[in-house]
Parts: structure tokens; sequence; C-alpha cells
């Protein structure tokens, strides 16, 4: 059974009530990858809760109901502290927060992969050399980043 870390975005897209075609595909993706989950352990952290909860943040009772089905990894002064390093090494976006933490979190609790629709800083390519270099040399494995519909 595989691990899956969601990403915030991955729940704005399943919430999204834009009519662009870009919104509604990725809405229309990730509601039919939540839908045909079997084989997969899904999780959250308060990252994604504080996230959602935000003011500005449509939908937010919706995509909260949402994410309260996954079980929530903490976040504890060695995520945070990865989440640092990941900043400090520029391979993530400061300040602490964010997909810093998101990150961390799913590396440190050894999650396979994350979800996410944030192809410039998360699922993006170009970063998975950096980012299996650094938690390597700190001794942990980097989650795959990946769209839903890579997984």
């Amino acid at each position: 059974m595989a691990k899956v870390y969601l990403e915030t975005s991955f729940f704005s897209a399943c919430v999204t009530r834009r009519r662009d075609v870009r919104s509604l595909s990725w809405k229309t993706t990730s509601v039919a990858w939540l839908a045909s989950v079997r084989d997969h352990a899904l999780f959250i952290s308060a990252e994604v809760i504080a996230e959602l909860s935000a003011p500005a943040f449509l939908h937010r009772a919706e995509a909260l109901a949402l994410a309260a089905r996954f079980e929530m990894l903490p976040i504890n002064d060695e995520v945070l502290a990865l989440a640092e390093l990941l900043i400090a090494a520029k391979v993530m976006p400061g300040p602490l927060g964010g997909d810093a933490v998101h990150v961390a979190t799913a590396a440190y609790h050894g999650i396979e992969y994350l979800i996410s629709w944030n192809v410039r800083h998360l699922a993006n390519p170009n970063k998975r050399v950096q980012l299996v270099k650094l938690l390597t040399s700190v001794g942990r494995a980097a989650p795959l980043i990946v769209t839903p519909e890579a997984l």
C-alpha cells in the first residue's frame, strides 16, 4: 500500500468552481482520482488545514470537510528543521511554511508520493535532483511529487 500526502492544491482543485479549461480539467482529474483510490493510504498535515482555513481561501468549508477524511501527520520540531533546511538550500521557497513544510512532512514521515497541482515549486521535475540529493544527505527519502494524473 503506497502512502500519499495530499497537498493543498489538490483540495483546491477538488472544490473549485472556476470554469476555465485548466481548472475544469484539474477538478475532473482530482475528483476521479480520489474516487478510484483503493490501495493507497492518504495523509494530510496541519499545514494543509491552515492553508485551507485562510479567510481568502474560496470554498473553505467544502475543502476542509474533504480534508477531514484523511489522517493527519504531525508537524514536529524535526519537520520544521527539515523545512528550514529545504529553504536554506533554495530547494523550496521561503518563508517557513507552505511548500517546504509539505515536503518536509512527507519526507520525515516516509511518505512515498506527494500529490500536488503546484507545478512551479512542487511537482516540478527540475527540482527532483536537488530534492533527492539534499534529503538523502540527511538520511531521508524524497517523496515523488506528482500530479494526480501521474499517479
